[in-house]
């Protein structure tokens, strides 16, 4: 009989916080407020520079990989076509190497060819500021330069057109492309 009074509560007190967990939080966390990316410089491999005021207006998409990620290899073909199809629609995709050397990343980018900006983690502040250690990892930065989304792990190009469109870009726009 005592446990009977004691299991009771705790069982209700458990059902009331797996609902709050599955019904409140995730409204509470889709109402939270944009916040400004933080202040980053990033030099890509060819010597382009970027910082936020550079990419003010645009959308951006920062793709954090690694050599030896497997997922990052899969997914480069789809976010290489997406850089293709919207940088002139106002899309930058800053493709940041976390943790190589120069050496290996141009070794690896002879035998799998990017057409996405490749920046090198001696190049940038941005590993650090999005505690980048499992991958790939994906943040964009919406038009006026807040971080508008994040997605670690490999999720599909469906999924990234998704939070690209978080950041204010169309998620229509190259509908011609998907056919090629």
């Amino acid at each position: 009989m005592p446990w009977r009074t004691i299991l009771r509560p705790a069982l209700a007190c458990l059902l009331i916080s797996f609902l709050l967990c599955t019904v409140v939080w995730p409204a509470i966390a889709k109402t939270k407020a944009k916040e400004p990316a933080p202040r980053f410089n990033a030099t890509t491999t060819r010597g382009e520079k970027f910082n936020n005021d550079s990419v003010k207006g645009k959308v951006v998409l920062l793709e954090f990989w690694t050599t030896w990620c497997g997922y990052c290899l899969q997914e480069a073909g789809f976010v290489d076509r997406i850089n293709d199809a919207y940088t002139n629609k106002g899309l930058v995709i800053l493709a940041i190497n976390v943790g190589e050397s120069k050496k290996t990343v141009k070794k690896y980018l002879e035998q799998h060819p990017r057409s996405t900006r490749i920046v090198l983690t001696d190049d940038t502040n941005l590993a650090a500021m999005f505690a980048a250690k499992v991958y790939p990892i994906y943040v964009v930065i919406d038009r006026d330069g807040n971080v508008a989304g994040e997605q670690r792990g490999a999720a599909g190009e469906s999924a990234l057109r998704d939070l690209l469109a978080s950041g204010g870009l169309d998620n229509g726009d190259d509908k011609d492309d998907d056919d090629k």
